[in-house]
């Protein structure tokens, strides 16, 4: 994406309702990873990768993990889509770097939200979530 479309976020994209300051902090961060995302890139020695997509709106994430004894010991992704799901999957790979895949496994709904730390609405959910869903399926394979 070009600078110039960058610059054209509309705040209220990723929040219509009236937030607490604590929140339009996590609205500026949300933007942040956005513009700026960590850990995307192709991980060149990742020992699993998972696709999954929104059709309702486009969001698009490929995400790769290097696994080693029992551990996320590398993440990150590629992908397109909406300031919400992009930061959710950026912010959600710096989260399970070396956390243990047993501990990764039990991330829920909740853990996203709160990351991302302001409310979601019920039509940009499957956006936030798209995150933990290329997370889960993926973990579903490791036994």
């Amino acid at each position: 994406m070009k600078k110039e479309e960058l610059d054209k976020i509309d705040r209220n994209e990723i929040s219509s309702t009236t937030l607490t300051e604590e929140q339009e902090m996590y609205k500026d961060n949300i933007i942040d990873y956005y513009k700026h995302p960590r850990n995307k890139c192709e991980l060149k020695d990742y020992t699993h990768k998972r696709r999954e997509i929104n059709p309702l709106c486009g969001d698009d994430i490929t995400l790769y993990l290097k696994i080693e004894k029992g551990k996320i010991k590398e993440a990150s992704f590629i992908g397109k889509g909406c300031a919400i799901s992009q930061a959710s999957i950026s912010l959600l790979t710096e989260k399970i770097k070396d956390m243990p895949i047993k501990n990764a496994k039990k991330l829920q709904k909740e853990d996203i939200l709160e990351i991302l730390g302001i409310p979601i609405s019920f039509v940009r959910m499957k956006c936030a979530l798209l995150s933990l869903k290329v997370l889960s399926k993926e973990l579903e394979e490791i036994k």
